[in-house]
């Protein structure tokens, strides 16, 4: 058998995507964190070295995965899953912190992160589950089989205090909906998170009165009267949800994560403190300006006036260094990634490779967005990577999996009958 033969007929354009994403994010790393221009590439003292050191063994990984059989990563799914679950289990209990998150395991020199693997450990199970026989969202055990499938990996990483990464589980909705699941749950989300908002806004009071009087202006008009009782049942659970709003605000959040919000939304203003961030990321961005001010010439990002300006907030040093068309060029490549992983999710003969296609998309999709809108102030900081672009050697490592596992299942959807 030919090596052909084995790797198949792999996607040369999501490859070639990767290729650019990573080679992009290291420039970015190098400009960011280099003492000097031109400084020596495998200075392992510094963040640009060992991201290069780590990009060489992600390059590994992919070729290594397209040399395994596709059929593989079907059979192990829940293996993987398992092993990934007793991981997370282990890190809670031997882990070290990092940042008040327990999520690292410390060997010498270098830290681990088990939850970046388990977001592609999670898609696998995910996909053999929904993609066996006689499994279908009208039945109530697919429901919360489901339910456990995604909530208990997310549930071991809140207990690691890392709420970043347990959020990008949300992203596996999308997979859902793709198989079926209703969409009034999705519109049932974003209503909750409305009414999350406002209230925490507005206090519950007025927000409670808000709904009373929004149901009798729509029990004035005469059709919407007949379905009084499911209007009634939406009202009381609705004015429940907003008055748990303060229970869970100031109880299950940490004080940090309240601060984060009420800096977002304006309540507070807090510019040296939970707003220096975001304050000082948009700040460098704007100063970037249509143009940009010119590969590492980006004075804030060199100088380190952006915290974390080569993990959560690399986006600033395109922006400040590259101006809003670097930025354009940068989004502009994730959403070609993110639409050319639907078009071969769609074209697959396998349920499997489908759903997890999907489920590559959605984190990925959760994380491209979430990053950027934290960085420019449209969402809270809640610290998870740009993938591909971020320096970790974990994110990078579990990225790569995530996506090549997809493009070798796709490199062999013909031999699938």
């Amino acid at each position: 058998m030919s090596r052909g033969s084995v790797i198949g007929k792999p996607d040369w354009v999501l490859m070639v995507l990767y290729l650019i994403l990573v080679f992009y994010g290291w420039l970015s790393i190098y400009s960011a964190s280099a003492p000097e221009q031109y400084a020596p590439l495998l200075d392992m003292s510094q963040r640009y070295g060992k991201q290069l050191m780590w990009i060489g063994f992600s390059l590994f990984l992919a070729f290594s995965i397209l040399l395994i059989d596709s059929k593989f990563f079907s059979t192990f799914s829940y293996a993987f899953y398992g092993f990934m679950i007793l991981v997370l289990i282990a890190v809670l209990i031997f882990g070290k912190t990092v940042a008040g998150s327990k999520s690292w395991f410390q060997f010498g020199s270098f830290a681990l992160q088990p939850g970046e693997f388990a977001k592609f450990a999670t898609a696998l199970a995910l996909a053999k589950f929904l993609s066996a026989r006689n499994v279908g969202f009208h039945q109530f055990q697919t429901k919360w089989k489901v339910l456990v499938i995604i909530g208990l990996p997310a549930a071991l990483i809140l207990l690691q205090n890392d709420t970043g990464s347990a959020l990008v589980y949300l992203a596996f909705i999308l997979v859902l909906f793709r198989e079926g699941l209703s969409g009034l749950i999705i519109v049932s989300g974003v209503v909750m998170a409305f009414l999350f908002i406002i209230t925490i806004i507005f206090g519950e009071f007025y927000v409670s009165a808000g709904l009373l009087a929004l149901t009798a202006l729509i029990f004035l008009f005469k059709r919407f009267r007949k379905q009084w009782k499911s209007i009634s049942i939406v009202l009381v659970l609705s004015v429940a949800f907003v008055f748990s709003v303060h229970t869970a605000f100031h109880k299950v959040l940490e004080p940090h994560q309240r601060v984060r919000i009420q800096v977002l939304l304006g309540l507070k203003k807090d510019p040296l403190g939970a707003g220096y961030n975001v304050n000082q990321a948009k700040i460098a961005i704007g100063s970037g300006g249509f143009n940009g001010k010119g590969y590492f010439d980006g004075m804030l990002t060199r100088n380190h006036f952006v915290p974390e300006q080569s993990t959560d907030f690399i986006f600033c040093t395109i922006g400040e260094e590259r101006g809003f068309l670097g930025a354009l060029v940068l989004i502009g490549l994730f959403v070609a990634l993110l639409l050319r992983i639907i078009q071969l999710a769609e074209r697959q003969r396998s349920d499997f490779s489908r759903i997890y296609g999907y489920g590559v998309a959605s984190i990925l999709f959760f994380h491209f967005a979430v990053n950027i809108a934290m960085t420019i102030g449209f969402a809270p900081v809640v610290g998870i990577p740009l993938p591909f672009f971020s320096y970790g050697g974990s994110s990078l490592w579990a990225f790569t999996i995530l996506l090549f596992i997809f493009i070798k299942l796709d490199a062999n959807r013909l031999n699938v009958l």
